[in-house]
């Protein structure tokens, strides 16, 4: 699974290609919409930023996958906006926006879990590499 050091320099990467570029090289990945989730560290109390793809969209409403590249261990951001939802949401090119962040239901993850697994092969693998559920999280205004 990848290391702390290889998430932080891929989202390091991410967020330079995207300057560099004027948000034509990143904004999206895969033809998912590229945006910069910033949460409250549960430890620190500090601002935590990721980048991330939203596979699904409902509305104004972003799905995020909390998969980690399948790994055991749910990612730091993932445990953050569990301890608290209060999130910003910048999506490539779009302003930033205070948004509410909650975990799926079982319900509605079993209803888009497949739409995302089925056009989204990588997230299907990393379901397979893991023995826990991935989450699915929804990004609300």
């Amino acid at each position: 699974m990848p290391s702390d050091l290889v998430l932080k320099t891929m989202n390091a990467t991410h967020r330079v290609l995207l300057k560099l570029t004027g948000n034509r090289v990143g904004a999206s990945i895969a033809g998912m919409p590229s945006l910069e989730l910033t949460t409250t560290g549960r430890k620190s109390g500090q601002p935590r930023s990721v980048m991330l793809s939203s596979p699904l969209q409902r509305g104004q409403t972003y799905v995020v996958v909390a998969s980690r590249g399948g790994d055991d261990v749910h990612p730091a951001w993932f445990l953050n906006l569990r301890d608290n939802p209060d999130v910003d949401v910048r999506v490539v090119g779009k302003p930033k926006q205070r948004m509410q962040a909650r975990i799926a239901t079982a319900e509605e993850r079993a209803e888009m879990w497949p739409l995302i697994a089925d056009k989204y092969r990588n997230y299907a693998g990393y379901q397979k590499r893991t023995e826990r559920e991935i989450p699915l999280v929804l990004l609300e205004p």
